[in-house]
């Protein structure tokens, strides 16, 4: 077993009473075991030390440990100190016991951090910090450094079509979707329409910002507004996650006709708008309206969520009420990952990541619809070719448990179109969304043709 390496002097926090020490000592180190707080092979003071620490006797804390020891707590040598040896087998907890994750992640919405470009990073990372001026390592700017917001500002219009507007920079896609939805709430918004198929942890945002959520229905041609009464509406309009459709042009225009006879806002989510790979990528919808789209964007797919920027362009009239929650929020991205991020950009080798990934994701799904065909060809993609995942209708509610099932027992984590259902959504529509962007290129073909074989499970009655 491999010991961790303790530091003279360990601190520890157990409460032992003076009235029956050598008990309470044994529960307390048992129940920081349990839950955690002493991980296997942390290397405990020694007897005498702890007993300082802790005001009892030296052999007091010696019996413990003998005690520990022989039922299978901890691991003592004489010269060698004494170690959290595990957990003897009757006292294993909840978490050790539950059964071990599915082998292959294919759900949506995720992308594999491992081919993040560590070494291009690194570079940059090397260049900021011999570049940046002592007072960029204070508080970040509540908008975000200028640096990167700069960058941003003619990356977005080079790439997404995004026109003026002013950028703040979130610490993830959450921060800023919660901030856009408490600055709603703060001007008098009430509702919110959001897509019938979505992130249920984006719902979860939304409500907790104090908004009301509207389904709104999803078709061949997207997000449907028409007759919709709300303050905002919340859009995946180049992708939709997750069906894959584009919002067709016609649907666009009437987005904004809606907002702009409604006084409303339009929040747009561009998740993986640089992702698509069958044809030139479709526009951000806030070139067309400027002053009503908060456009919505992050740097999660394209490197890895570890690196923590998002950023929200925004009209002006917002700027304001959003830095206002900013402010009351208390949370500010980092300033160092944000210098990291405009050197990355300003090298392109922002775009030449996304074009790997673009390349990647391209080939796994051709991949998945090969697979496909052979297995059934009842079944097919849908959607755009574009982005991280998509989705396989199905027949109805039943074939699409009957292939989850299958999915679980092959060991393969996939999610089925109930589990993006916002409530209120349509129940008639079933189907199986294939997530092929987490996946590692040396089990991609596998799971992919798992993922297959649970499908052709699901149209078997």
């Amino acid at each position: 077993m491999k010991r961790a390496s303790a530091a003279d002097g360990l601190d520890l926090y157990l409460p032992v009473s003076t009235t029956r020490p050598a008990h309470a000592l044994e529960t307390a180190l048992r129940a920081a075991v349990v839950d955690g707080r002493l991980p296997v092979g942390t290397r405990l003071p020694a007897s005498r030390a702890l007993a300082t620490d802790l005001g009892i006797a030296r052999s007091t804390v010696s019996e413990v440990y003998s005690r520990l020891a022989a039922e299978g707590w901890l691991e003592s040598r004489v010269g060698a100190g004494t170690w959290i040896a595990g957990f003897p087998r009757q006292a294993q907890p909840a978490a050790a016991q539950q059964q071990s994750p599915p082998e292959y992640e294919l759900r949506g919405g995720l992308a594999d951090a491992g081919d993040f470009p560590r070494s291009q990073w690194s570079a940059q990372t090397r260049r900021a910090l011999s570049e940046m001026p002592v007072s960029a390592f204070a508080y970040a700017p509540p908008e975000g450094v200028p640096e990167l917001r700069d960058t941003l500002a003619g990356y977005l219009a080079r790439t997404r079509g995004v026109t003026a507007g002013d950028i703040v920079i979130g610490s993830g896609f959450g921060d800023l979707l919660s901030l856009t939805c408490r600055g709603i709430r703060a001007r008098g918004g009430k509702r919110i329409a959001v897509e019938e198929y979505g992130h249920e942890r984006h719902r979860r945002i939304i409500a907790e910002s104090g908004l009301d959520i509207v389904p709104i229905p999803v078709d061949a041609e997207g997000a449907d507004l028409d007759g919709t009464k709300a303050d905002a509406v919340f859009l995946t309009p180049a992708h939709q996650f997750p069906t894959g459709v584009p919002l067709s042009p016609e649907r666009r225009r009437a987005a904004v006709e809606w907002a702009n006879a409604r006084d409303a806002l339009i929040l747009e989510d561009d998740y993986d708008g640089e992702f698509r790979y069958d044809r030139r990528s479709i526009g951000a919808l806030q070139a067309l309206a400027p002053d009503r789209v908060v456009y919505l964007g992050t740097s999660s797919k394209a490197l890895a969520p570890a690196v923590g920027v998002a950023w929200a362009v925004t009209p002006p009239d917002l700027l304001p009420e959003l830095l206002r929650q900013r402010s009351l929020s208390g949370v500010t991205p980092s300033g160092l990952h944000q210098q990291v991020l405009a050197r990355f950009l300003d090298s392109h080798e922002y775009d030449r990541a996304v074009r790997r990934r673009r390349a990647t994701f391209r080939t796994r799904r051709e991949l998945f619809a090969q697979l496909l065909a052979d297995r059934t060809p009842d079944l097919r993609p849908g959607g755009l070719a574009a982005g991280l995942q998509c989705l396989v209708e199905l027949p109805d509610a039943a074939a699409e448990e009957r292939a989850l099932a299958a999915a679980r027992q092959f060991g393969v984590a996939l999610e089925g179109l109930a589990d993006y259902r916002a409530p209120g959504g349509n129940p008639d529509r079933a189907g199986v969304v294939i997530g092929y962007g987490a996946v590692s290129s040396a089990r991609a073909t596998r799971a992919l043709a798992l993922a297959a074989d649970a499908l052709a499970n699901g149209l078997s009655s």
